[in-house]
């Protein structure tokens, strides 16, 4: 059981910082904003917090008092606590809207940690055994240190569940919006914690034992912070998953448009404006340049096809805009034209052939999409040649 709270502490302390870090290297640029170093203060108090409950858990005595450790470690959570409501007040409202609310605040957390110091003395805890701070005591005053304590923990948590989830209805679509749900699932999970806490903490003082179900509360501050960095953080990092998840979806398009581009290079070589080349510099350029490559090869090949007005051939297929058999119809004209070209076919150059419906997007992406869906059918064609080469 020791064991499993160390790493709950632990790996509470590693995200807290990870995010710590993470938001320190933007200092330059953003401390003149209030709630960035809001931010920081939060983040460096639940660095601290976690840090002094590792200490607590190597070692019974710090500067040779007894739970010291504990007490520095409580009173930097009420700390941190009462900065993150005040960094939420700062995020959803401005300084001058929320000076009253950031001063009751600072009040409520000055009388908690004021309140825990003088129980830690009255009740001489620097004199008893860590685990009556751990799994709790029959002394009222000791019951009621860490009643003080959690209460002080579990209010910051319910006011944040409140505030974030309206907010994250009005916010724009986008990662404010995500970090303001997450940050609410963050506080609800450490709420359970306090939930739980306080109720091994009640019925220890009826000498009921719970068993394995005192690792509950570790595991959901575990779990509880890690969530909470991840909300408070991710308005830095979201939108560089942004930009990887654009590149990786542009990379699949350009790797799976490249059949097809190929097959119209071969038939019209001069589609091409630079070199055929495997590098990915600038991708989304590239990409670009292959959409228009596809359809400067297309135009060339419109001489050969045999549907000139767009549409398939007599009995060949009834596809219409709103079947899902229209690429297979614009895949099998391509194939056929091909065909056309290499069997040295005469070009009806007097003829224009227009494009089915659905092949031409009002966007880039809407493009990709259809040019796509062809490439892919254009590929199967090609593998159910007999005298395709392997």
């Amino acid at each position: 059981m020791d064991l499993i709270r160390t790493l709950g502490f632990a790996l509470s302390a590693l995200s807290s910082y990870a995010a710590f870090g993470l938001k320190a290297g933007q200092f330059r640029r953003s401390s003149g904003d209030l709630a960035y170093r809001s931010l920081i203060l939060v983040l460096f108090l639940q660095c601290v917090t976690f840090s002094l409950g590792v200490v607590a858990l190597t070692t019974d005595r710090l500067f040779g008092v007894g739970n010291l450790a504990i007490l520095l470690m409580h009173l930097a959570a009420v700390a941190y606590c009462t900065s993150a409501e005040v960094l939420l007040l700062l995020w959803t409202s401005s300084l001058a809207e929320a000076r009253r609310r950031v001063n009751r605040w600072i009040v409520f957390g000055a009388v908690s940690g004021l309140v825990l110091v003088t129980l830690f003395l009255a009740a001489r805890i620097d004199r008893l055994p860590a685990t009556d701070l751990n799994t709790g005591s029959n002394r009222p005053l000791v019951v009621g240190y860490l009643l003080v304590f959690m209460f002080s923990q579990a209010v910051p948590c319910f006011t944040i569940v409140r505030q974030c989830v309206p907010y994250s209805r009005l916010a724009e679509p986008g990662w404010l919006r995500r970090a303001l749900r997450v940050l609410a699932a963050a506080a609800l999970l450490l709420f359970c914690y306090c939930l739980s806490r306080v109720t091994i903490i009640l019925l220890s003082t009826g000498y009921i034992g719970v068993g394995e179900w005192a690792i509950l509360p570790a595991v959901f501050s575990a779990i509880g912070i890690v969530t909470l960095n991840v909300g408070l953080t991710m308005q830095s990092w979201g939108p560089r998953v942004d930009d990887a998840r654009r590149w990786f979806h542009d990379y699949a398009a350009y790797r799976t448009l490249y059949p097809l581009w190929h097959a119209f290079y071969q038939a019209s070589p001069g589609i091409s404006l630079e070199p055929p080349s495997r590098s990915l510099s600038d991708l989304p350029y590239r990409l670009h340049r292959r959409v228009i490559e596809i359809r400067d090869g297309w135009r060339a090949l419109r001489p050969y096809m045999d549907e000139p007005d767009g549409l398939p051939v007599p009995g060949s297929s009834e596809a219409t805009p709103a079947d899902g058999r229209l690429p297979e119809v614009e895949a099998a004209r391509i194939h056929r034209a091909l065909l056309a070209k290499r069997s040295g076919r005469e070009p009806q150059l007097e003829v224009v052939a227009a494009g089915p419906p659905g092949q031409s997007g009002d966007t880039l992406a809407a493009e990709v999409r259809w040019l796509r869906q062809v490439s892919r059918t254009f590929v199967q064609l090609n593998d159910d040649r007999p005298d395709r080469k392997r």
